[in-house]
């Protein structure tokens, strides 16, 4: 089994943990986080240091994530894990509901109670937090984030960089372009 590094400590972080210990892929070696210098440890498992000592985690870890909500940032880190070796990991919560026909990038994290539908495509470092909705044929691109109970109605598309908050909807076929960020409850009906 591949230890796993994951890089954020805060709350998305610990619940990519939770979803790493409950599917057995993986074993969770431990995190690495710059919001909290002073953190020695997350439940059982260390808190190696701040992301500027990636390189010294290779001897811990041999995949990796980042388990950061934003997504400049987590493609940041995304990207400098590679370089520093790191294999990028995918998690999928056992009690996320997965299309085996769904395509789903390195680097993403569905959440418990998330469901990802047929044909629907995931890119690279996408988050589908708990309970959201990427309905038949959907599309998220890279770094896209879907948070708590988001839902994307069949064929919409999230584009790259872009953020559902909580509750935010899509409906039949909409495209959001890059980067742009949805509110709490906010519905996109018009494509």
């Amino acid at each position: 089994m591949k230890r796993l590094l994951i890089v954020g400590a805060g709350g998305h972080g610990r619940s990519v943990a939770e979803a790493v210990l409950a599917g057995g892929v993986f074993k969770l070696a431990g995190f690495v986080d710059d919001a909290a210098p002073g953190l020695r440890q997350v439940w059982d498992w260390p808190v190696f240091g701040s992301t500027v000592e990636l390189d010294r985690c290779r001897q811990h870890a041999d995949t990796a994530i980042v388990a950061i909500g934003n997504n400049r940032l987590r493609e940041e880190l995304h990207h400098r894990l590679g370089a520093a070796g790191f294999e990028l990991a995918t998690v999928i919560h056992p009690q996320a509901m997965v299309s085996p026909r769904a395509r789903i990038g390195v680097g993403s994290a569905v959440m418990a109670g998330a469901i990802v539908g047929t044909e629907a495509q995931l890119g690279t470092g996408v988050i589908v937090n708990c309970g959201a909705v990427v309905d038949h044929h959907c599309q998220v691109e890279d770094f896209g984030h879907l948070g708590v109970k988001a839902g994307m109605a069949g064929g919409s598309v999230l584009g790259h960089g872009a953020w559902m908050q909580a509750g935010a909807v899509l409906g039949y076929g909409v495209r959001v372009v890059a980067g742009v960020v949805l509110h709490p409850g906010q519905a996109v009906a018009e494509k």
